[in-house]
C-alpha cells in the first residue's frame, strides 16, 4: 500500500504523464493533442450566447441617481432630512450625520428610444443607443469600502487571493488567439484600490492572470528583443529555456512551470502581434472620430474602447477596461460631468461599432462600477466645499449589451427616494453567474481544486438571471 501513497507531484514525476509534452507541443504547433490544461479553446458546458466579454469597469461608483435612476419625489423633497425609516447601522461609508439631507439630481432627464429608457443629460451618446442596452437597476454588494467592493465584484470574494472573473473565463474556455493574451487589461485614470488583485489569477496557476497592456512603447515591459539580438536568436534562446523548463516540469509536475513555458511562447508571438494591435493607423478617420480618439498615440478611455474592439476581433476572450475616478464624495456637480465626458461617447461607439461589424451578438459588453451613490448629500469637510454623494450598496445600476442580452429593457426598480430596491435584487454573485451563463458555463460546475477544496467564482452563492436574455 505504501507505493500508492504519493503526492500529486510525485505521481507526475514517477510516471510518464508529465503535462509538459502537451503544454509545449500545443504552443509550438506540434501534432500532439493538448490536454485540458493547455491554452487552446475548450468547449463550454452548454451552447453559449457570447464568445467574449468587454467589461467597462467604472472605478469608484458612478451615481445612478444622477445618470439612470431619477426620482421626482426625491427632487421634490430635496433638502429634507433623510426619513428615519431608512436609517440602519453601517449604512454609509463616510457620512457622519445621523440624518443627512435628501438630494435630488440637478441634471435633466428624458426618455429615449422606442424602449423609453430614462437617461441623464450627462450621457447623450448612451441615450442614443438605449434600444441596444439592458439596464439593471438593483445591483447589490456587501461592502461600503471601495477596496473590498472591487474585490467582490471582480473576484467573488472580499478577501485577497481569489482568481478574477477574467481568469475564471480563461480557465473555463481557453483562448481563441494564439498571439495575444486570452485576458487583457487596459487602464486609464486612477488604478483600482485593490490594484492588480482585480485581474489577477489568485490561487490558480499564473497562466490565467490578466495581462495589462501599456498605451505607449512596448505593450508589455521587456517584450522586445535587446538591440542586436535577432528574431532567430530569440527563438533559439526560448527553445533552450523551454527545454530546461520541460525537464523541470517532468520532475516536479509543478503547474507554474507549464505556465512559464506558455508565457515565454506567448511573449515571443506578441512581439509581432501586440504592436500590430496597438497600431490605430489601420483605422479610418471616421472610426477614430466616432470613438472620440483625438490622438491615436496617447492613452485615453476612447482609445482603449477601440482597442477592446480590435482585441475581440483577434480572439481575445475577456477584455477589462478600468477607468476612474467616479468617487464623488465632494463636488459631484463638477466631477461627475467630467467623468461622463471621458467615457460616454466611446462607450456608446463601442456598442455601435461592434453591432456594425457583426460582433455584438457574440460579445457581451458590461458598463458599471463596484457600487453606487446615495440619494442624500454628503457635506464637504472643508468650509464652503461643494457637496457630493456617499456610497450606496443596496441598489445601483449597470447596463449590458450584446451577447444574447434582450435589448431595450429595464430590469428592476427602486423606491420613490432611490434608497432600496422594490424588485428582486441582483447580488454581484448573480451578475457573475449570469456572465458565465452567457458564455456557456454553469457557475456551479466551474471549479478549481486548491489545497483540497473546490473553489468557484460565486463560492456557494449566485443565481443566473435569465430575464436578461432574449
Amino acid at each position: 500500500m505504501q507505493d500508492f501513497c504519493q503526492s500529486r507531484r510525485q505521481f507526475f514525476g514517477t510516471t510518464g504523464l508529465s503535462l509538459a509534452p502537451w503544454a509545449l507541443a500545443s504552443l509550438l504547433g506540434n501534432e500532439v493533442q493538448a490536454n485540458e490544461s493547455s491554452d487552446t479553446v475548450r468547449a463550454p458546458h452548454f451552447p453559449a450566447r457570447a464568445k467574449s466579454v468587454i467589461f467597462l469597469f467604472m472605478i469608484g461608483g458612478p451615481s445612478q441617481i444622477d445618470l439612470f435612476d431619477p426620482k421626482k419625489e426625491l427632487i421634490r423633497r430635496s433638502g429634507e432630512p433623510m426619513p428615519e425609516s431608512y436609517l440602519r447601522p453601517g449604512q454609509f461609508a463616510q457620512i457622519q450625520e445621523k440624518r443627512p439631507s435628501l438630494m435630488g439630481s440637478p441634471w435633466r432627464f428624458a426618455q429615449y428610444g422606442q424602449c423609453g429608457a430614462t437617461v441623464s443629460e450627462l450621457l447623450p451618446h448612451t441615450a442614443a443607443i438605449v434600444d441596444q442596452l439592458a439596464f439593471v437597476k438593483t445591483l447589490k454588494t456587501d461592502d461600503t469600502n471601495h477596496m473590498f467592493a472591487e474585490l467582490q465584484i471582480n473576484t467573488g470574494s472580499r478577501r485577497f487571493g481569489n482568481p478574477s472573473i477574467g481568469s475564471w473565463v480563461t480557465y473555463g474556455l481557453g483562448s481563441e488567439s494564439e498571439d495575444l493574451p486570452a485576458f487583457a487589461v487596459l487602464r486609464t485614470g486612477m488604478r483600482p484600490r485593490s490594484k492588480s488583485a482585480n485581474y489577477d489569477n489568485g490561487l490558480s496557476t499564473s497562466r490565467y492572470q490578466g495581462t495589462p497592456l501599456r498605451s505607449s512603447g512596448d505593450p508589455i515591459l521587456n517584450l522586445s528583443s535587446p538591440p542586436g539580438f535577432s528574431v532567430d536568436q530569440q527563438r533559439e534562446s526560448i527553445d533552450a529555456i523551454n527545454r530546461l523548463n520541460q525537464l523541470n516540469l517532468q520532475t516536479t509536475g509543478d503547474d507554474e512551470i507549464a505556465a512559464r513555458i506558455a508565457s515565454y511562447e506567448l511573449a515571443f508571438r506578441m512581439q509581432t502581434a501586440a504592436p500590430e494591435l496597438l497600431d490605430l493607423s489601420q483605422e479610418t478617420a471616421g472610426t477614430l472620430d466616432m470613438y472620440g480618439v483625438e490622438d491615436p498615440g496617447r492613452s485615453s478611455f476612447a482609445r482603449n474602447c477601440l482597442l477592446a474592439r480590435r482585441m475581440v476581433e483577434r480572439g481575445v476572450r475577456f477584455v477589462q477596461l478600468f477607468h476612474g475616478d467616479w468617487d464623488h464624495h465632494t463636488n459631484i456637480a463638477g466631477g461627475l460631468p467630467h467623468q461622463c465626458r471621458q467615457v460616454d461617447q466611446s462607450s456608446a461607439a463601442l456598442v455601435t461599432d461592434l453591432a456594425n461589424r457583426g460582433l455584438l451578438d457574440e460579445t457581451l459588453v458590461i458598463w458599471g462600477g463596484e457600487l453606487g451613490r446615495t440619494p442624500v448629500a454628503q457635506k464637504a469637510t472643508m468650509p464652503n466645499g461643494a457637496v457630493g454623494r456617499d456610497h450606496q450598496i443596496d441598489a445601483f445600476t449597470m447596463w449590458m449589451a450584446g451577447g444574447g442580452v434582450k435589448p431595450g429593457q429595464t430590469i428592476g426598480g427602486t423606491d420613490e427616494l432611490g434608497f432600496l430596491p422594490t424588485t428582486e435584487s441582483w447580488h454581484v454573485h448573480d451578475l457573475q453567474a449570469t456572465i458565465l451563463h452567457a458564455l456557456g458555463m454553469d457557475h456551479t460546475r466551474l471549479t478549481y481544486r486548491y489545497q483540497g477544496r473546490d473553489f468557484r467564482l460565486t463560492d456557494v452563492h449566485g443565481n443566473v438571471k435569465h430575464e436578461l436574455f432574449a
